[in-house]
């Protein structure tokens, strides 16, 4: 059974003058409807402001809450935050959020949104308000529901807000594979980066991921990870650089399930990126990935 986290929030009107659009969210809702998969939907409510607050600059956070985000940052995040925009990246937030306390419970959930990883301290950045993964990690550790975290981040781009919003934690570890010559210019330094070559095909990439994962969970042994399963490595991204296969995304999923199923770890994940003029496709990706890791978690119990 997949425990999955969705509202109908996370579709919001496109900001006049954005080439981003939200439907994707949408797409992915009905198409995991339409699959046959057995699930269960379960509805997020919005991240109180404290939590966001714990992570995020309180002036930048009064920003958001006021839809007021000066023009300058906006440009950084690639939208006007509206207020639409605003209460659909309160629910994100709280998507994560529900999906680790499901995952706890159940041994994996997934947030059909979320993802925001390039939000830094005191300004969002590309397509990103609001980082869900650093306030997911912080407060479950802040909450004693985990005493380790660890943030996964298989996104083609690096998780810089990630790494920076979490920089220094002993509690929680940063984990990121993406393209190293891809956004952003400037990286910022994750717990471990792994920084992979353009055009890497499947073999490569699964081999890096395999022995900077098992290294990880050995050696950090965290109580649950939270997963950033961006469909984005795909060869058909349009804003990708690496040359994943449907199957090679299918064997990343089932290889960190695994992984996490072997060690009795819990694991949530957030829905990442993923880009084409197809949004219909993109969807379909994501869709894939979230049965593959539900059917690994229901093959290990």
């Amino acid at each position: 059974m997949l425990h999955f986290v969705h509202h109908p929030g996370y579709v919001a009107p496109a900001p006049a003058g954005s080439a981003f659009r939200f439907n994707k969210y949408g797409l992915v809702r009905e198409a995991l409807r339409e699959s046959g998969q057995a699930m269960t939907v379960h509805a997020p409510d919005p991240m109180p402001r404290d939590w966001i607050e714990a992570v995020h600059d309180a002036d930048y956070v009064e920003q958001v809450m006021t839809a007021s985000v000066p023009r300058e940052k906006e440009r950084r995040i690639g939208f006007a935050v509206t207020r639409e925009i605003r209460e659909r990246s309160l629910l994100a937030q709280g998507g994560t959020w529900q999906a680790a306390l499901l995952a706890l419970d159940h041994g994996f959930a997934a947030n059909g949104a979320g993802g925001s990883h390039h939000a830094l301290p005191d300004t969002g950045a590309g397509y990103c308000v609001l980082n869900d993964l650093a306030i997911a990690a912080n407060r479950l550790v802040a909450e004693g529901r985990a005493s380790r975290v660890l943030v996964l981040d298989c996104d083609v781009h690096q998780g810089d807000g990630t790494a920076v919003l979490l920089a220094g934690r002993p509690d929680i570890f940063t984990l990121s594979v993406h393209a190293e010559k891809n956004f952003p210019a400037r990286k910022a330094r994750s717990s471990l980066d792994i920084a992979l070559p353009d055009g890497i095909e499947d073999k490569s990439y699964l081999a890096a991921l395999a022995d900077a994962l098992d290294a990880v969970l050995d050696g950090f042994r965290p109580d649950i990870i939270l997963y950033q399963a961006g469909v984005d490595p795909h060869r058909e991204d349009r804003l990708g650089r690496l040359a994943l296969s449907d199957a090679g995304l299918m064997a990343r999923e089932r290889l960190v399930m695994r992984a996490a199923r072997r060690r009795g770890i819990p694991l949530a994940s957030a829905l990442g990126g993923g880009y084409g003029d197809d949004h219909g496709v993109v969807a379909a990706r994501h869709v894939r990935t979230i049965i593959a890791l539900a059917e690994e978690a229901a093959k290990h119990g």
